[in-house]
């Protein structure tokens, strides 16, 4: 018996609730939620509250969670199906209720789910039911007792047929020492006789026997130099007694060393036995005791292949995949028909590279593409300053690729001017007065005919970020500047008050490019702040069509080598351009993405 099943978000509204023996769920829910589900502790669904055994599910994609609470004393065994059912039914009725993701709607929401609960509550109760225990089967019932009682006698020298069975997986060497005493004395009357052993003799004989008889024909058959070759290979030659001839010795010494030479001709200190024409050796060596490579043609064509078998080549002087078919086919002379198949693998495999190549840049080069440079020359012929806000998460680098960008436009000859709307980090102010005047020193007014090339506009800290920028636009539209960068405080994601500030200062201000920084370095990380920070300004956003992020700086590049998975994964899951790329520490360490150059790097790591 259930004491109680709820359902309730993430965010701690409860949608549904069973109310079973336990009058409160309240208590044994808290409890879970400050001891598990806060502290993120995984891996076991159970949790023991007092009395009560709690058993819970979580629902990521939806953010839900599903906990159901009995008696610990009570084994349940249907609660995981019934947890499983629930979920599952849950989900799919209330799907559009819960993927709106907004308070207002789940609290205006009605999820009447008591009758489709009981219904599985009711169906798993059943299917869980105790079986009656089945009967022990009786010894008159069982397969043995249906033997005749001759057949489980075993006479003396007789094996059961189990037994039999298994001496046949056994060696043959075995086998043959398990032979019958009758067929063993038959065969040595027959020895002593003088009669050859076998069937016809009216002597059995064991399988070693038989073996051994056959290799004796096989011998007969084909002469007995395979046997003395064998022989001689084990034991020395016997030495010849006596002397064939007189040996005829100069007074000067040896007149003839040949004649001399009485010993027979020898390999490695064995004598050589000539051997029949009609046997042929099946060993692996070759003249002078080489191993022979391995031959992979068809019988038809062996002596064709033996005739154009030539030396292999010096080891070392051929390498990389003529190396590798080398080793595959030894010394043998390739045609086009070995080479086919090769070939055909080699340009199925160019052709799915290739095509990998092409499917990778069509991803780093979306639909849209960002030009600054053309749009900035648009927005002077309106007569108005093109504005650039920058976001991000801490650390990323917004400020320094800013300043970054400050000096490329410098170098196009358009003025700047940069908002310190980051009015919450220590310093930050500071920062962006060292950049001004680090740029302002190479480009000076003198070089451009008084005309002030990059100013920045500040008010310090603890003030609006939104007015703040609203000033600079309007300072810059006053003052003739072409180009507004705006910097923003650095904050996480998951932050609901400062992105809704930072979606408050895009909607009041309206700028011309919104860019989110991300650092390559932390790979996937980088990709789940893009997706939050977009659906956050989504959210937050109080116009009627939100804006949200144009493109991506990603900075840091030049930490990762040629680990570019996650420039690919940011272009692919979100569609956003990657306008800039930051390589460097100083002010000339920006570059614009190359996807031909970015794909074949990784298609070489």
């Amino acid at each position: 018996m259930l004491d109680f099943f709820t359902i309730f978000s993430k965010g701690g509204l409860v949608l549904w609730c069973f109310q079973g023996v336990s009058d409160s769920c309240t208590g044994p829910v808290n409890a879970l939620i400050r001891s598990v589900l806060l502290q993120e502790r995984g891996g076991n669904n159970s949790f023991t509250h007092e009395a009560l055994t709690l058993k819970y599910k979580l629902d990521n994609q939806f953010e839900l969670v599903f906990v159901v609470g009995f008696q610990k004393i009570l084994t349940l065994t249907y609660v995981d199906k019934l947890i499983d059912d629930v979920h599952r039914l849950f989900r799919d009725k209330y799907r559009t209720e819960i993927q709106q993701q907004s308070a207002l709607s789940l609290l205006n929401g009605t999820f009447d789910f008591q009758n489709d609960f009981l219904r599985l509550l009711r169906e798993a109760e059943e299917s869980n039911k105790i079986r009656a225990p089945t009967t022990m089967k009786k010894y008159e019932d069982s397969e043995k007792a249906k033997k005749p009682v001759r057949s489980m006698i075993e006479t003396r020298g007789e094996k059961p047929k189990e037994k039999a069975k298994n001496s046949k997986k056994k060696g043959g060497k075995k086998e043959g020492s398990d032979s019958s005493p009758l067929a063993t004395s038959k065969a040595v009357l027959a020895e002593k006789s003088g009669l050859p052993a076998g069937p016809e003799n009216g002597v059995e004989l064991s399988k070693e026997e038989l073996v051994r008889r056959k290799r004796e024909e096989f011998m007969q058959k084909h002469g007995r130099g395979m046997e003395k070759s064998s022989k001689s290979l084990k034991s020395d030659a016997p030495k010849e007694k006596g002397k064939k001839a007189p040996r005829v010795w100069a007074l000067g010494g040896c007149a003839n060393q040949e004649v001399l030479d009485y010993s027979a001709p020898t390999t490695n200190g064995t004598p050589e036995v000539a051997l029949p024409e009609d046997i042929k050796l099946i060993r692996g060596t070759g003249p002078g005791g080489q191993l022979q490579d391995l031959d992979c043609s068809s019988s038809d064509e062996e002596g064709a292949s033996q005739n154009t078998t030539k030396p292999s080549a010096t080891k070392g002087t051929l390498g990389g995949m003529f190396g590798m078919l080398k080793g595959l086919v030894g010394s043998k002379s390739l045609s086009r028909e070995d080479m086919e198949s090769v070939l055909d693998k080699m340009r199925d495999h160019s052709t799915v590279k290739q095509a990998l190549q092409e499917s990778l840049v069509q991803i780093l080069q979306p639909q849209r593409r960002v030009d600054m440079l053309r749009d900035i020359m648009d927005a002077q012929r309106r007569h108005r300053p093109y504005v650039v806000t920058f976001c991000g998460v801490n650390g990323v680098g917004k400020s320094t690729n800013l300043a970054k960008i400050s000096f490329w436009l410098l170098e196009n000859g358009f003025s700047v001017l940069v908002a310190a709307c980051d009015t919450f980090r220590a310093g930050a102010v500071e920062q962006l007065r060292t950049h001004t005047r680090r740029l302002s020193a190479l480009h000076p007014p003198e070089n451009h005919g008084g005309r002030t090339m990059v100013h920045l506009f500040e008010k310090g800290y603890g003030k609006d970020a939104a007015g703040i920028a609203m000033e600079a636009i309007a300072f810059a539209r006053n003052q003739g500047f072409d180009v507004v960068l705006v910097d923003t405080a650095g904050r996480m994601q998951d932050n609901a008050p400062l992105m809704t500030a930072l979606a408050k200062l895009i909607t009041v201000n309206t700028p011309d490019l919104v860019l989110f920084v991300g650092e390559a370095l932390v790979g996937n990380e980088a990709v789940d702040q893009l997706v939050k920070f977009n659906r956050a300004l989504a959210d937050h956003s109080m116009a009627q069509t939100p804006r949200l992020i144009d493109g991506i700086v990603l900075t840091k590049f030049d930490t990762i080598d040629d680990k570019v998975g996650a420039a690919i994964s940011m272009t692919y899951i979100t569609s956003k351009p990657i306008v800039f790329v930051g390589t460097g520490q100083t002010y000339c360490d920006l570059r614009s993405l190359n996807a031909k150059a970015v794909v074949a790097a990784l298609m070489k790591a």
